[in-house]
């Protein structure tokens, strides 16, 4: 009886069946994913609350603390954490898809969103982009009842959501941009831009956003101006690069599968063609679907010849392409999106499990806490040392993770250290102090000494004497090097 339900449930629920499949498959592999550097670094976020941070908002690091509070700090509950909103961003981007498509085309739209490897990214690896998809979407669910539905006070609720996502990551800006965009192009719904409703939501935005604004201002704009400036200028340099135009398209079939890329290049193609060459602009509901997915598709995909675009700064405007995906897909190429989605399933469950293949990265979860187990081992030895190292931020946030002493990052010897900088750490304590320093050899072709100190080391210890090398085994192979280096008498500069 029991089984004839579930077949019966499972032929009348197929989409739902596939979504339910890929969110099981995910949450079995959650216990098997080691920590990743961003999961361990925004973790860091949340234990330095603040309004604010050096280089994102704190949505990311307020919501690690609370599950982290809840359920007890560990790699599962970090991950677990992103499990669950990317989990809400799934459902909500169910009920975003119910105001413009059949019955027919939303399961598969369903299921498109699914079965992409955006979808494991976000649910495995802490990232701004896990709150900003939610609040994204939850931002288009209220903006359509207000637009469409006409229920004004739904314009409030988009502002709260719009401000929240922008709280995420700074992409959110973006909303604002496409909610214009679709008001200036749409004849129906022009007259909006005259509503109160419409200026309310956004002043509401602009307030929820005030905790970022008030960080940046206490910290002269820091944040905004390491977010801007280096970009601009590498833009600005104009130097064609086509290894970086090719990469982000990689990145991109890689993030949604070949079939759901192609088709989403072919229709903005076609609606790109249509709207400059036949000046027909699309009925109101799909000009709403586009203006959250265009600006942001091509606005990125524009630049990459010339900047080296990453590979979630298109996420966003995926909810909406998606949407558009699913009124045109048909049956048999969604067929082989999933042939594709499993076998790339598979072949990283595999390497989850068994890492098969050498990831030459410090963007690998494997490694850290044996590394820790060793440092620690390390301290014994030498007693009353600190440890630092020199990574932007990576190797010091897992060390922190997992070690019970503070560890250091490269502001100990001078260098611009990201939030590491603002988290009020009184360098002066450590004067005349030893230190452990650990430095990640990425490439890892022996296991010999690197055989060269830094010179910033010696400007900053009376002594710097290098170390055998740490030698990382995993599944009993030789994986990961870590060279250490003791440092005496610390100073530093002022």
């Amino acid at each position: 009886m029991i089984l004839d339900t579930i077949k019966t449930f499972i032929k009348n629920n197929k989409a739902l069946s596939w979504v339910l499949g890929f969110q099981l498959f995910r949450l079995l592999l959650l216990p098997f994913m080691g920590l990743m550097p961003q999961d361990a670094y925004y973790y860091l976020y949340g234990q330095n609350l603040s309004l604010s941070y050096f280089d994102h908002p704190g949505m990311i690091g307020y919501i690690l603390r609370f599950f982290t509070d809840i359920f007890g700090a560990s790699i599962f509950v970090v991950k677990f954490a992103d499990f669950f909103i990317t989990s809400l961003t799934i459902l909500s981007f169910y009920k975003l898809s119910t105001y413009f498509l059949s019955k027919q085309k939303l399961q598969r739209a369903f299921v498109l969103l699914a079965s992409t490897i955006l979808i494991s990214i976000l649910s495995f690896n802490s990232t701004p982009d896990v709150p900003l998809l939610l609040f994204w979407t939850l931002s288009l669910i209220c903006l359509y009842k207000a637009i469409f539905e006409e229920k004004k006070w739904f314009f409030v609720l988009g502002g709260i959501a719009m401000g929240l996502a922008f709280n995420s990551k700074y992409t959110a800006i973006l909303l604002q941009f496409g909610l214009l965009a679709f008001l200036i192009f749409s004849n129906k719904h022009r007259k909006l831009l005259l509503s109160p409703w419409l200026w309310l939501s956004i002043t509401i935005s602009l307030a929820v956003k005030y905790p970022v604004w008030y960080w940046n201002y206490q910290n002269d704009f820091a944040s905004f101006v390491f977010q801007s400036s280096e970009r601009t200028s590498s833009i600005s340099e104009f130097k064609i690069s086509p290894k970086k135009f090719f990469g982000a398209i990689g990145h991109q079939m890689f993030l949604l599968l070949p079939v759901l890329f192609l088709i989403l290049i072919t229709l903005t193609f076609k609606y790109i063609k249509r709207a400059f060459l036949k000046l027909k602009i699309p009925q109101a509901k799909t000009l709403f679907l586009l203006a959250f997915f265009i600006p942001t598709f091509v606005g990125f995909f524009l630049i990459t010849p010339i900047y080296w675009v990453k590979l979630n700064w298109m996420m966003p405007s995926y909810i909406t392409g998606i949407i558009i995906a699913g009124m045109f897909i048909s049956k048999k190429l969604l067929k082989i999106q999933l042939i594709f989605s499993i076998v790339f399933h598979v072949l990283f469950s595999l390497q989850i499990l068994f890492y098969f293949v050498p990831i030459k990265s410090d963007d690998t979860w494997v490694g850290w806490k044996e590394l820790a187990l060793e440092t620690e081992k390390l301290q014994e030895k030498y007693i009353d040392t600190f440890i630092f190292s020199n990574d932007n931020y990576k190797t010091t946030a897992c060390l922190n993770f997992f070690m019970e002493d503070k560890v250091y990052a490269q502001n100990i010897i001078g260098l611009p250290a990201l939030h590491f900088d603002y988290l009020d750490d009184n360098l002066s304590i450590l004067k005349g102090r030893n230190a452990l320093f650990i430095d990640s050899d990425k490439r890892f072709k022996n296991k010999e000494k690197l055989g060269e100190i830094d010179p910033l080391l010696t400007s900053h210890f009376k002594k710097v004497t290098e170390l055998a090398p740490i030698i990382i085994k995993i599944n009993g192979k030789e994986s990961r090097k870590f060279w250490v280096f003791y440092c005496t008498d610390y100073q530093p500069k002022k």
